[in-house]
């Protein structure tokens, strides 16, 4: 006959262990929630070396100007998602997650916004230092910052007049122009307005002369930017006296030179 015992006996261990486990486990986790929060460690991104942000302006943020401290609350009642959502009221911050670790400090994980442009006011706006509103890839609008001035390109134009969200697929293209333009060197440095009228015809102001450069609809961009690279290698040069006031781009086999 064979003995059962040695299989009841690790049987028994097994159970015994798991259970052990379990309770640690449980123990653990009833220890954490019931931890206090003993600090707040805010770490953030810096994409470009964009600096929009500051510790103090995510702590103020976070707490609420100071009337939900956060310090010494039990994690057992803090709402991290209800804190998040608060967090994703300031325009500066694309995105969020909070958490806490082992020895009960909150941590915040920010991703600022990353601008693609900054559109300046037109007429009788205000035109003060912190008017206006940045662009994103995404086509989205975020505020200016007091803390951090971004170097790119400027728009403006009654296209912008009632600041909508530029996310469809109709200003793709607008945003695609955006893009080459932040992206390649050359016309970052040459680019220094895009001026977009109420028929989202667009014109080029450069950083250097006071030549308008009208490219017209945001469409066949790499054929337009060839022709006026053109147009600064073999006419400009040509010219004497104060150059050209408009060059139009827009027309397919031309360039037109006044």
């Amino acid at each position: 006959m064979f003995s059962i015992f040695p299989l009841n006996r690790t049987f028994i261990l097994t159970v015994a262990g798991l259970a052990v486990l379990a309770g640690l486990i449980a123990f653990t986790e009833h220890k954490q929630n019931h931890r206090q929060c003993e600090g707040i460690d805010i770490r953030m991104d810096e994409v470009d070396g964009h600096r929009f942000l500051n510790r103090n302006d995510v702590l103020r943020t976070l707490t609420n100007d100071g009337a939900d401290p956060l310090l010494g609350d039990d994690y057992a009642t803090m709402d991290l998602k209800r804190l998040e959502n608060r967090l994703k009221q300031n325009g500066l911050i694309k995105s969020c997650q909070l958490y806490r670790d082992l020895k009960g400090i909150l941590i915040a994980d920010i991703k600022q916004q990353r601008p693609l442009a900054r559109l300046v006011p037109d007429g009788t706006e205000d035109k003060s230092a912190f008017a206006g509103y940045y662009l994103t890839e995404e086509g989205q609008w975020f505020p200016l910052s007091m803390n951090y001035t971004a170097r790119v390109v400027l728009i403006s134009g009654p296209y912008f007049s009632e600041r909508k969200s530029l996310t469809t697929e109709k200003n793709q293209a607008f945003l695609n122009l955006l893009k080459q333009i932040e992206a390649d060197p050359f016309w970052k440095a040459q680019v220094a307005q895009v001026m977009v009228d109420k028929n989202r015809e667009v014109t080029l102001i450069p950083q250097v002369g006071d030549c308008l450069i009208e490219i017209g609809q945001p469409v066949d961009l790499e054929s337009k930017f060839e022709k006026i690279k053109l147009f600064y290698k073999h006419i400009l040069p040509l010219k004497k006296g104060d150059g050209y006031r408009r060059v139009s781009v827009q027309y397919r086999n031309q360039i037109v030179c006044e």
